[in-house]
């Protein structure tokens, strides 16, 4: 299982939000490379960036930052947040972002995200932003009749790389995150799951990490505020992986 360090960017700062929370944003770090490069020391093999003004806006918004991010790491970086057409998802591969995350579109354009994952074979990631077992659009200000498991159902052939599943209630509040509800969803799968929103101790780690369809989880508050060691969950993870390759020999 993969840690996924999370930077949210709101105006070109490092921040995070209370349930998705626009006017609930409390900023971590003013400088983002500064954050990624410290991610990257302490072992991350991923990064998951977020153009929070890109969800609301519908276009990308802190093109600059990701920019800066990208050229002070080495590691791979997933990135979502107004991502809303063709053009937008080659402009971003073509400035060497490793996975794209698709949300709104995947509810309100689904061919398209049938068509980017067709020219772009696992690098497309579909992010299920769900508020009371339904998905939410728009930078989840819009809450859709759409139901979680659904969308999830519709992508599993379409070549998606992996689902993110969020539950908005959970979302950077440090109360845990809804583990049934995501492994749930990803025994429905065949493909990977990763669980994000409200991760907020070791325990949370340990517990996601003891089954293999969850192939990732996202971390943010829980790592600002020094209530998770990036470097400890890491060495969680990876003791959990060789664990379970043994038990299964």
């Amino acid at each position: 299982m993969i840690i996924y360090p999370a930077i949210d960017l709101k105006d070109g700062q490092c921040v995070r939000l209370l349930r998705g929370d626009m006017n609930k944003a409390t900023v971590f770090a003013k400088d983002p490379a500064s954050q990624a490069r410290q991610f990257e020391a302490a072992g991350a093999e991923w990064l998951h960036v977020v153009d929070l003004n890109g969800a609301f806006e519908g276009r990308p918004v802190n093109e600059d930052a990701v920019k800066a991010i990208s050229a002070a790491i080495s590691i791979p970086i997933q990135l979502g947040g107004g991502i809303r057409s063709l053009a937008q998802i080659d402009r971003w591969f073509d400035m060497g972002i490793s996975r794209l995350i698709l949300g709104t579109v995947a509810v309100n354009q689904p061919d398209l995200v049938v068509t980017a994952c067709a020219r772009y074979p696992d690098k497309i990631i579909v992010g299920i932003d769900a508020l009371d077992g339904h998905v939410a659009v728009e930078g989840w200000a819009v809450k859709t009749q759409v139901k979680a498991t659904d969308l999830a159902k519709k992508f599993e052939q379409a070549g998606v790389a992996a689902i993110i599943y969020t539950d908005i209630n959970r979302d950077g509040l440090l109360a845990g995150p809804n583990i049934t509800q995501t492994l749930k969803l990803a025994d429905m799968l065949s493909i990977p799951v990763i669980a994000s929103g409200g991760v907020a101790g070791l325990d949370d780690i340990i517990a996601l990490g003891k089954r293999q369809k969850i192939a990732g989880v996202i971390i943010g508050r829980a790592l600002y505020g020094g209530q998770i060691d990036l470097s400890t969950a890491i060495d969680i993870s990876k003791s959990q992986q060789v664990m379970g390759k043994g038990a299964r020999c």
